[in-house]
């Protein structure tokens, strides 16, 4: 059994924030499957041992269970010293990251799922109204990196881990075409990708509702429909509740 354990779904980029630092960091790795379509996040034995806030990535070593991506991030820079940001980065290092958590994943995700997952199609001015926010913090990300190679200059960090949750699934899934609008964000996402040990997400978490998908015949898309029009979750557009990038931390 590997030293760290990913509980994960390889439809969560905030799980693939936490995979993609594993692998490139060389560290001692596996994903754990975690059934997000089928409720097992809201099942409150899974709760009770794995995570109260019912989410994923929850990261497990040496019999400790850690949740929140970004707070894994930094445990991880400062236990294994890979991609650690400088003592004099630190402060911008929790900067970006706290960013990225509050806007530029939660707005990506928010909308990924919302044009991509949801039972019923969502009014077009709430997806609107996503996108615009998504476009905004993408405009802030894309003018930072217009002059450094990443975000805290020359070498990789955490934060380009975290910044890099949502950004390589496919733009037919997430409805936005980085590599034509976001020239800088794109050369970025190239340079992380040139990484030893990059993968995509779903290759790189061949697990939880993506592996079922194969195995039963049913799109992830349809099972987590499913889920959010069960028993506990409303459809309601815009309802945050059964989001799996929400639903992931």
């Amino acid at each position: 059994m590997a030293r760290y354990r990913l509980h994960c779904i390889g439809a969560s980029g905030n799980s693939y924030k936490l995979a993609l630092y594993l692998n490139c960091a060389g560290l001692d790795w596996e994903p754990v499957g975690v059934d997000f379509a089928g409720g097992q996040t809201r099942d409150p034995n899974w709760r009770a041992d794995t995570n109260a806030m019912g989410e994923v990535p929850v990261l497990e070593v040496d019999g400790q269970l850690m949740s929140q991506s970004g707070a894994i991030l930094i445990w991880l820079a400062e236990t294994t010293g890979k991609f650690a940001p400088s003592e004099d980065q630190r402060y911008e290092a929790l900067r970006w990251i706290m960013f990225d958590n509050h806007k530029f994943t939660n707005n990506h995700a928010m909308h990924r799922f919302q044009r991509s997952f949801m039972p019923e199609p969502v009014h077009p001015a709430i997806l609107s109204f996503l996108r615009s926010r998504t476009e905004a913090s993408f405009a802030i990300a894309e003018k930072h990196l217009a002059n450094r190679a990443f975000m805290l200059g020359d070498k990789p960090a955490i934060v380009d881990f975290s910044l890099a949750g949502y950004v390589y699934y496919p733009k037919e899934e997430t409805g936005f075409d980085i590599a034509a609008d976001f020239p800088a964000l794109h050369a970025w996402r190239e340079r992380l990708a040139a990484l030893p040990g990059w993968q995509p997400p779903y290759e790189l978490m061949p697990v939880g509702s993506a592996a079922l998908d194969a195995a039963t015949g049913i799109s992830s898309a349809a099972r987590m429909s499913e889920a959010i029009s069960g028993t506990g979750f409303e459809a309601i557009p815009g309802c945050r509740s059964a989001h799996p990038g929400c639903c992931s931390s």
